[in-house]
Parts: C-alpha cells; sequence; structure tokens
C-alpha cells in the first residue's frame, strides 16, 4: 500500500496558496469580463447538468487544484479502490461499493481476494428480485394468507440513512400498493410510533445487520417479533404456542445478514435472509441487500435503474480527465473552500421535497467518511479534513438560515438541486406552481454570486443606515446540479456524486475514508454503562463524577422504576 503524499508539501499547494494570498473574488467582474464562463464550467454528468460558474475560482486555481489531485494520486487510487486493492487499512479490506452496480455482463471480470465479485453480486441481486416480485404479487404472504401491505425496515447507520432517504425521494415510484417504515433508533419510541396503526397480518419486517449483532438493531428486531406475537394472538389468528409464534416469524420476518446461524436463531428462514460483504461500508451499502425494501416497494426494475445511475458516475470518473471529472472537481473546489479559504460546513440545498432525507443522508456520507484526524499510515493529517454537511429542501431553507449564507460572516459553499419536471404538476390559478418554484432556486444562486450593491440600494430610495442592512456582499459559492426530473436513475447518480466527493477530499488529505474507528468508544461505554443505569452500585461507582450525577438524576426522576 503506497504512502499517501502529504498535499502541504505539493507544488500545486504551494500554488494555491499564492492563489489565496493574491485572492479578490469578484463574480460580477468576472461573468462581466469572460462572456465564456459558463459555458467552459458547465458539465454533463451523466443524466444530471452541473453549473460551477458561480464558484469563487479562476481558471488559473482550477488548473492548481488538478495539479493537486494529481501530485496526490486521486486517479491511481481510485483505480486502486475499482480493482479490489485493500485501501481500506485499518481493517485490511478492499472498497467494493462500486461493484455493487457493475453489470452482470461487465468485462474484464472482477475477482478479489479469490471471489468472484460480480457472480456474487449478481446471485444476491437475483435471489432479492424474486423475493420482491413474490412479495409484489401477493405469493409471499403472512401467516394468516393476507398480503403484505407494510414493509418495515429495522436498521441503524447505513441500514437506515440510505433506504429512508431512497424511499422518500422516490415514492411517486411506489405502485405495488405496499409503503415502507423505518425504525432505526433504540429509543421506544421509534418502533411503538413506526409499528402504530399497523396490521400485524399485512406487515413485513426486514432486520438489516450485516453481523446481526447491532444493539439497536436487534433489540428493536426483538421488539417487534413481541409486537408481532401478540398483535396475532389478541386477534386470534395464531395460538399461544412455540410453532405457531415460529411460523409467524417465518412469515414476517426477514434478514440482510450474512449471520445464517444468527439469523436461524432469531427465527428467520435464512431462504429469506440477503447477504452482503465486509467490503461494502455501512454508509455506501444503498444499492446492496441494504436496498430490500426499495426493491419491494418500488420494484425490481426501478432498483436495477437506480444502480444504473451509480454505475454511470462510476464509469464518468474512471474515464473523464481530471480537469472535466465533475465529482473529482467538485471535491477538489471543496478542499480549495475548506483549507485555503477556511469554510467551515457545507449546505445542499435540494429544491425537491422529495429530497427531504437527502442532506441527512450525506452527513453520515461524507462526515463519517472524512472525520478523520490521522492519515491511511497512522500519522497525523497535515491540513484540516471533513466539513460539516448540512441542509434543508428550498424553500423552507429560505424562512430560516439562509440569511447566515447570504449576509453573516461565514463562508458557507452551498449545492443547489433542481429538477425541470415535478412529480406532481401542479398550477395556482393560470401559474405553475413547480415554476415559481425554480424561480427561487435560480433567484437564491444568483443573489448569493452577485449580491446587491449600496448604490443599487440607493437607487431604490433606501437611506442612512438601512443601506448598510440592505446591502449584499455576493461573492458566495454556490454548484447548480439540475436534472430533467427525479427518477431513479438521477437518484443513483446524485448518490454516486458524493460519494465520488467524499473519496476525492480523503485522497487529498491522505485519509482512510472506509473506516470509523469514531463511533465505536461511545457504543462500548454505553454497554459498560448499562449495568448502572439498573442500579449496580459497582458499576455506579465506575463513573466520573458528572455521570454519577446524571445516574442519580435518572433515577429520582425515572417514574415507575
Amino acid at each position: 500500500m503506497n504512502a499517501p503524499v502529504d498535499p502541504t508539501t505539493t507544488s500545486a499547494w504551494a500554488e494555491l496558496e499564492a492563489h489565496r494570498d493574491a485572492f479578490a473574488p469578484d463574480l460580477r467582474g468576472w461573468f462581466a469580463a469572460d462572456p465564456g464562463r459558463v459555458e467552459r464550467l458547465t458539465f454533463r454528468l451523466a443524466d444530471l447538468h452541473v453549473d460551477l460558474s458561480k464558484n469563487l475560482v479562476t481558471d488559473d486555481i482550477l488548473a492548481s487544484l488538478v495539479r493537486l489531485a494529481e501530485q496526490v494520486g486521486v486517479a491511481d487510487r481510485f483505480a486502486q479502490m475499482l480493482a479490489g486493492v485493500h485501501i481500506n487499512t485499518t481493517e485490511d479490506r478492499a472498497v467494493l461499493h462500486t461493484a455493487l452496480r457493475r453489470p452482470a455482463d461487465a468485462s474484464p471480470v472482477l475477482v478479489v481476494d479469490g471471489q468472484h465479485v460480480d457472480h456474487d453480486v449478481h446471485e444476491v441481486l437475483d435471489r432479492i428480485a424474486a423475493f420482491a416480485d413474490r412479495v409484489r404479487s401477493g405469493q409471499f404472504t403472512g401467516v394468516t394468507g393476507k398480503r403484505i401491505t407494510t414493509v418495515a425496515n429495522i436498521g441503524i447507520g447505513g441500514s437506515d440513512l440510505g433506504p429512508v432517504m431512497v424511499y422518500e425521494a422516490l415514492k411517486p415510484y411506489a405502485d405495488a400498493g405496499i409503503e415502507a417504515r423505518f425504525i432505526s433508533n433504540i429509543d421506544p419510541t421509534d418502533l411503538a410510533q413506526k409499528t402504530s396503526g399497523l396490521d400485524p397480518e399485512t406487515t413485513l419486517f426486514i432486520v438489516a445487520s450485516k453481523t446481526f449483532t447491532t444493539l439497536e438493531t436487534l433489540t428493536n428486531a426483538r421488539l417487534a417479533r413481541d409486537w408481532l406475537w401478540q398483535g396475532l394472538q389478541a386477534s386470534g389468528a395464531i395460538g399461544d404456542d412455540e410453532q405457531s409464534r415460529k411460523d409467524a416469524v417465518a412469515h414476517h420476518f426477514i434478514a440482510v445478514s450474512t449471520a445464517l446461524d444468527k439469523v436461524a436463531e432469531f427465527g428467520i428462514d435464512t431462504d429469506n435472509a440477503f447477504g452482503f460483504w465486509d467490503w461494502v461500508g455501512g454508509r455506501y451499502s444503498v444499492d446492496s441487500a441494504i436496498g430490500t425494501s426499495l426493491a419491494i416497494v418500488l420494484g425490481p426494475q426501478n432498483f436495477t435503474d437506480f444502480l444504473a445511475g451509480f454505475h454511470a458516475v462510476d464509469e464518468h470518473v474512471a474515464s473523464t480527465p481530471l480537469e472535466r471529472n465533475v465529482p473529482v472537481l467538485m471535491g477538489l473546489l471543496n478542499v480549495w473552500y475548506s483549507n485555503l479559504l477556511g469554510a467551515q460546513s457545507h449546505a445542499v440545498l435540494p429544491y425537491s421535497q422529495l429530497l427531504h432525507r437527502f442532506p441527512a443522508y450525506l452527513q453520515q456520507l461524507t462526515m463519517e467518511s472524512n472525520g478523520k484526524s490521522v492519515r491511511w499510515d497512522g500519522s497525523p493529517v497535515t491540513t484540516t479534513t471533513g466539513e460539516i454537511f448540512w441542509g434543508e429542501p428550498g424553500t423552507n431553507g429560505q424562512h430560516a438560515f439562509y440569511q447566515l449564507i447570504h449576509q453573516g460572516t461565514r463562508l458557507i459553499p452551498a449545492d443547489f438541486i433542481a429538477f425541470a419536471d415535478p412529480a406532481y404538476p401542479l398550477e395556482d390559478g393560470d401559474r405553475d406552481v413547480h415554476g415559481l418554484f425554480l424561480a427561487n432556486f435560480l433567484a437564491q444562486t444568483k443573489a448569493l454570486a452577485f449580491g446587491k450593491t449600496a448604490e443599487e440600494v440607493e437607487a431604490e430610495g433606501t437611506t442612512g443606515a438601512l443601506v448598510a442592512a440592505r446591502t449584499f456582499p455576493g461573492n458566495r459559492p454556490t454548484t447548480s446540479i439540475m436534472g430533467e426530473a427525479l427518477t431513479p436513475k438521477v437518484l443513483g447518480e446524485l448518490i454516486a456524486l458524493y460519494e465520488h466527493i467524499t473519496f476525492t477530499q480523503g485522497v487529498v488529505w491522505g485519509i482512510n475514508s472506509f473506516d470509523q474507528w469514531g463511533v465505536e468508544l461511545g457504543k462500548q461505554l454505553a454497554l459498560q454503562i448499562a449495568p448502572a443505569i439498573e442500579g449496580d452500585e459497582a458499576a455506579i461507582e465506575a463513573q466520573d463524577a458528572s455521570t454519577r450525577a446524571l445516574l442519580d438524576y435518572y433515577h429520582q426522576h425515572r417514574s415507575g422504576r
């Protein structure tokens, strides 16, 4: 495994520092002086139209960023990932989420560590499609013979954020009369609310845990199993005996897991268990068997189209020169903003209500991947790393936090996402509401880029102290991403775009974007503190003073305990 290149030692980094020291952003002036700027900085990425022209870069800055990518080896590292090199160094694993969306007849075939990856991936995909068809057609039923009308996915992290985001985004494609619900939080409120109003006879639970040991997921799975048994027994659908309960679980639970022994021990038919591999990280797994709920609700063909969108972007990254490689350029822009211009956060602002969970999905993808302070060889990083990703759909965000982006003191790069055709075209009188919606999309990026001068404010009749309050500085960077419509394929393209943006930044910083040791310590400590919660005096005494005081408050105020 090659050692990471310290980006700060490259000639390209020195060029970027020189650009920064002499930097005087002037989007108004740049646009006025350069009629070709928009065309030169607008790119096609599969079905996506990506306009980078309102970013705070010149051609010289972009050229230096591309040289940085060359000098740290972005393209070589990407090729290593595609080939199955163990670039996840701390776990000694390949990183092959891109293999989840390779066509069945891809050439050359992918064999990694003796595993015929293409064959194994498509064997699972074929099994998922066949099972999804059985559920959608009514061939697979609940224990009383009723059709399944609700799929409840039980998972957490990547086993939840991806499926729920995609389901919300593609609800218009849910055509089989089956809804999905998603249970993730160990807070019992989550399961209680998500099962409220459901009919046990028509509910199918999917327990998504690769090892079938995830604390939150297995706790919720057991609670869901109890809910199922109690509901079926209360209605007289099953008897109060072991065989009846076993049959109920076999008809109402499936698993996404490779731990078949634990799946069987829970009571799930292992024929209805769908696995994936240790080279698939949780936050990169929505296009694996973790998407089983999506294949059922949206249909196998839509899930196939979804995967095709990912693959189209994978192909773009693998085959496009860096200077026109959209995910690489966007990742490099993020490096420019965060490392050279001091930006600490990044807003993602979808002008599509269907994408209301997309920023939350990106939070895990980006911050779990790149929130690291050591490089892949164990040495300290030499730059700041990671960004705080956040956002809300427009126009809601306009009435909440856009004030800070427009006139605040912080630099906040923002990605705006929109579609030409809405899922639900409506008119208000003779006005196209979607057109009004997109007018806001266009207006916001224009206002952020070009602002409003004091002279323009005064020309409208404003005087005195109000002039400064109504002046907009502009030069606030944005990227505009548009598509014809939010289809399964386009959604796959969007997700893959951000996967590879994240990858690019990770390579520049020299970090392993595919482990997540930072989430482990708290989980371990929770297991140690659990006995203290239950009143174990020795466990209580083992805690620090603050934790003991909080435990004391809990014990004094927990009612009914």
